[in-house]
């Protein structure tokens, strides 16, 4: 077993890199895989430092009036990886977008984000193309394209040939940049969805990305011999948190898949020998729906998978995974344990599941600032059960998960948004907009998570306003008035639901609707998450004294058959086509599926 490994360095990204890049061992190692390609950690530090050479060339002059902001529209790449690691050799801070984006949510969030230089996927080159010329502060010399689908015209100078033409290739080593870097510079900007308007940036400095590393490393006690799998994207907090900054931290290494998929999830994590995996949301459930589909029967998952000798998954960790399907996916893949965690990229609030834990529960909290509060700021009793572990107290039990405190712990705020700043933390009290409850056993409180408010929708561990999609399917020339709203889900987080009222003589044609949705996807500024999964119609909506639309009553009884017999009701499945009508031998099959899943009671609170 190689390691352990000391590391004497600053407590900045470039410091550390510089570290492992030039230790006598360690630098040899390999640090990032991504198919046939291999970095090893010395081969990363001279990316790093030739790419913080020519940002710092692009951006010329940082002060102010020309900050030193870059950001990147990639799937997961080793180019991603070097422009990370570029940024915190120069002192340079990283604005990670998320790749969904399309239209003008994307060439504002750009804007906002007031970033000089663009790096872009040439698989989502097409996008930037589209409103390349709203942008305001990306001169077109600075909008760069990584080349990753082979052959064919680019919208801007590939990266990697401009940084060779203008810094040199890799053959002589350079010294890092003559910049001051410290602990507490932002380095990466990491974005999330708000409730409305575009998604809010968040900050993290070096300390913040390195103390997680630290942490989740010891928690999982990683060596220098384990390696992680990003399939999910390193844009978003769960992959850089949890995938690339444990391994880095210890020596280890990361496989890399441009983006998740079921299929390939175990060939790949065979091929790649890796140890521990990062997930968010659903594709726990789809691995385990591939391995049943290619293999039939558990008998031959065990023989073919499980006590395979390439296998050698140890850990997974993250969150959005329902309990049934972490004891299948512990079983199949033979893990030693899996950690289920509460958390978002704000780092305000977290928390990690061990073995042991509450079933269900996504671990100890351990911060006696955190509180479940109610609406009106006072702390929630914790949940009582009764003999067969339901709660009896539920309502009164579960609310938003807050932190009452006079420091926002690891959250350093919102880019260049104090109205959000002031929303998330006021009056001493930090909102995670989160709800959830405590469960107190043997003295501790373990916290269980129960969705999100009804103004934000949150699917396969990402966020996104509820608005925006009724934005989108309001455009619909038949559709005069909408609404979305998340539902329960038997797998994960939430399915999106959207409520329609429509024109006055329009009736609803399911194919032509779901047609719609597929063209504002391919076409315009839908998101694929954003997809409804039902569709109801309603003749009027109930409002509020405000004239808003009242959805927590849409919400309440989302598309239970039970509670609305007769009402207009469409669905989808993976794969479908077309809507469908919610009948109600649907509506039991769905119940048989949250049965299974130990999640029924989602369905009738």
């Amino acid at each position: 077993m190689a390691g352990p490994y000391s590391f004497q360095a600053d407590f900045v990204l470039g410091a550390q890199i510089e570290a492992r890049g030039l230790h006598p061992e360690v630098g040899e190692r390999t640090l990032l895989v991504h198919g046939d390609r291999r970095w090893t950690y010395r081969r990363y530090r001279d990316e790093s430092v030739r790419m913080a050479h020519f940002l710092r060339g692009r951006l010329g002059r940082v002060d102010e009036a020309r900050p030193g902001y870059v950001a990147m529209l990639l799937e997961n790449h080793c180019e991603l990886m070097s422009l990370y690691g570029g940024c915190g050799y120069a002192g340079l801070t990283l604005f990670g977008v998320n790749t969904g984006l399309r239209g003008e949510t994307l060439a504002g969030v750009l804007n906002q984000s007031k970033a000089r230089v663009l790096v872009v996927d040439q698989a989502l080159q097409e996008h930037v193309e589209k409103i390349r010329g709203d942008l305001k502060h990306i001169a077109g010399e600075n909008l760069l394209v990584v080349r990753t689908t082979g052959a064919g015209s680019l919208i801007g100078q590939e990266l990697t040939e401009a940084a060779t033409a203008e810094i040199g290739d890799l053959s002589r080593e350079r010294e890092a940049p003559a910049v001051e870097v410290k602990a507490e510079q932002p380095l990466m900007v990491i974005y999330t969805s708000g409730t409305t308007g575009l998604p809010k940036g968040i900050l993290n400095n070096h300390a913040k990305l390195l103390l997680i590393g630290m942490a989740v490393s010891g928690n999982l006690q990683l060596v220098a011999d384990d390696r992680g799998y990003a399939c999910m994207p390193l844009f978003h907090s769960n992959a850089m948190f949890l995938g690339f900054m444990p391994p880095f931290t210890v020596g280890g290494s990361l496989a890399l898949r441009e983006h998740f998929s079921a299929s390939q999830f175990v060939p790949d994590c065979f091929r790649h020998g890796v140890t521990f995996w990062n997930y968010v949301g659903e594709p726990v459930h789809y691995v385990l729906g591939a391995l049943e589909k290619q293999y039939g029967s558990v008998e031959r998952i065990r023989a073919e998978v499980t006590n395979n000798p390439q296998n050698k998954l140890r850990f997974a960790l993250g969150n959005g995974a329902a309990a049934p399907d972490i004891e299948r996916f512990m079983d199949w893949l033979g893990l030693e344990d899996m950690f289920e965690l509460y958390g978002s990229t704000e780092a305000a609030i977290s928390t990690f599941r061990r073995k042991g834990d509450p079933r269900g529960s996504v671990g100890e909290v351990a911060d006696p600032a955190v509180k479940i509060l109610n609406e009106r700021d006072e702390e929630c009793p914790p949940a009582e059960l009764d003999a067969d572990g339901k709660i009896t107290n539920y309502a009164a039990a579960v609310g938003e998960i807050c932190r009452v405190a006079p420091d926002t712990s690891l959250f350093q705020g919102y880019f260049e948004n104090e109205k959000a700043n002031t929303d998330k933390y006021r009056n001493g009290v930090y909102h995670s907009g989160d709800l959830g409850h405590m469960l107190v056993r043997d003295g501790k409180r373990y916290l269980f998570f129960d969705g999100r408010t009804d103004d934000w929708i949150r699917k396969d561990g990402e966020n996104f306003s509820a608005l925006q999609v009724a934005r989108l399917v309001q455009e619909h020339p038949d559709i005069v008035l909408a609404a979305a709203y998340g539902v329960p889900c038997a797998v994960s987080d939430e399915l999106v639901m959207v409520a329609l009222k429509l024109r006055e003589g329009a009736k609803f044609d399911p194919k032509a609707f779901f047609d719609f949705c597929e063209r504002s996807i391919t076409q315009g500024g839908m998101d694929r998450k954003w997809f409804p999964d039902f569709v109801r119609l309603v003749d009027e909506f109930e409002y509020t004294q405000t004239e808003k639309i009242l959805v927590r009553n849409l919400k309440k009884v989302h598309f239970d058959r039970n509670r609305l017999p007769d009402a207009p009701i469409y669905w989808r499945m993976r794969g479908d086509s077309s809507y469908k009508p919610l009948t109600t031998e649907d509506y039991g099959g769905l119940r048989k599926e949250f049965a299974k899943a130990e999640k029924l009671d989602h369905l009738d609170r």
